[in-house]
């Protein structure tokens, strides 16, 4: 009886771990082809993560089991655990990465100037989420207190030069490139599903043949971002303005 539940219990945690782990992939691929919308690929990865945790407790058990029984189904109790542990731990990690940042899926280096879009249209419903601009601006002041204008010490035209060839070699897709009124527009794209991100760069003069850049970063969708936005922002500026 104790084999029959050992193995009955090590199967299931492998079948539950495997399965939670073709259909994250598979709804996630589909997204990241647009063959279904972002978020519906997204709620494939959301869907299966329960069932994923649930394989991973039952994997524990299994292996328990197994340890007292004289290891029946060692193979198939440990491959369930090491599929639903990576799992598991993959979606924990994101998560934890994200969990201080606000829940605003907008970020910018200047609130009281924010950069605007002039190729790229943003979604009519761009503050959902908020009831109010001045609640993204509160929200934004105590998530990300760092984000801040930079000034580098080259001309507006060089800069946005090299802001081009940087986006570029992220992958970016550039919309919108004016070297000398300081600006480009381009879209950037975040995690396995390719979420589309669109990006805004400004160069203004600030004397002596320097430049003031400020950036903006939006999700076309969701609400919160896990601080993906900030963060590009503050990885482009610190690589702009290392370019020589």
């Amino acid at each position: 009886m104790t084999h029959k539940l050992t193995r009955g219990l090590s199967w299931l945690a492998l079948l539950l771990a495997i399965g939670a782990t073709i259909v994250a992939f598979a709804g996630m691929t589909l997204a990241r082809v647009d063959r279904i919308g972002k978020l519906e690929g997204f709620g494939y990865l959301y869907q299966s993560a329960p069932v994923a945790a649930g394989a991973l407790v039952i994997a524990i058990i299994a292996l328990i089991l197994n340890w007292r029984a004289g290891w029946p189904a060692r193979r198939a109790a440990l491959i369930g655990f090491l599929f639903a542990a990576g799992f598991v731990g993959s979606v924990a990690v994101r998560v934890a990465m994200g969990a201080d940042a606000p829940m605003i899926h907008d970020a910018t280096t200047d609130l009281a100037d924010v950069p605007q879009f002039e190729t790229i249209t943003l979604p009519e419903d761009n503050m959902r989420g908020l009831r109010e601009p001045s609640e993204w601006v509160k929200l934004h002041e105590i998530g990300y207190p760092d984000l801040r204008s930079v000034v580098l010490d080259r001309s507006v035209e060089q800069t946005i030069r090299d802001a081009e060839k940087l986006a570029k070699e992220r992958g970016w897709t550039i919309r919108a490139v004016v070297p000398d009124a300081g600006r480009l527009e381009a879209t950037a794209y975040a995690s396995y599903i390719r979420f589309e991100d669109e990006v805004v760069i400004r160069a203004r003069p600030d004397g002596a043949g320097r430049s003031l850049i400020d950036m903006r970063s939006v999700s076309r969708v969701g609400i919160g971002d896990l601080g993906v936005n900030a963060q590009r922002i503050h990885d482009f500026l610190e690589d702009l303005a290392a370019v020589r």
